[in-house]
């Protein structure tokens, strides 16, 4: 299975849709991107936005899912920033907190007034 994901006007992901492998086939044997957003243009009826994605991040940086946004000039999927603190890592497209996540084994959660971990009790 090969999976696109569904953009609007401004590159946000509202839908992720899986074709089969067989309409990204080109005459050699090879997959095309290509063949598959024209699948799925025949199959939606003439929508045209859409983008390849993969379970193993080997293409755009990470697996596309709704509310994520496709970046063009990054040719990746970047989640929604999920603190106004944290920042975009330019080489994982994901978001990092200022102070990295504590490894003593404890759970954590993380509170953007103090921008610090705070333990789950």
């Amino acid at each position: 299975m090969a999976y696109f994901a569904k953009l609007d006007k401004d590159n946000n992901v509202v839908d992720v849709v899986s074709v089969n492998n067989i309409e990204l086939l080109a005459p050699d044997g090879s997959e095309s991107e290509l063949l598959g957003a024209a699948f799925l243009i025949r199959w939606s009826g003439g929508y045209s936005n859409w983008k390849q994605t993969s379970y193993n991040s080997k293409i755009r940086k990470n697996y596309a899912g709704v509310g994520y946004k496709y970046d063009a000039a990054r040719d990746a999927f970047i989640p929604p920033q999920p603190f106004a603190s944290w920042t975009l890592n330019e080489t994982t497209c994901l978001w990092d907190s200022p102070v990295p996540y504590p490894t003593d084994g404890q759970r954590y959660q993380w509170d953007e007034a103090t921008t610090n971990w705070v333990v789950i009790e």
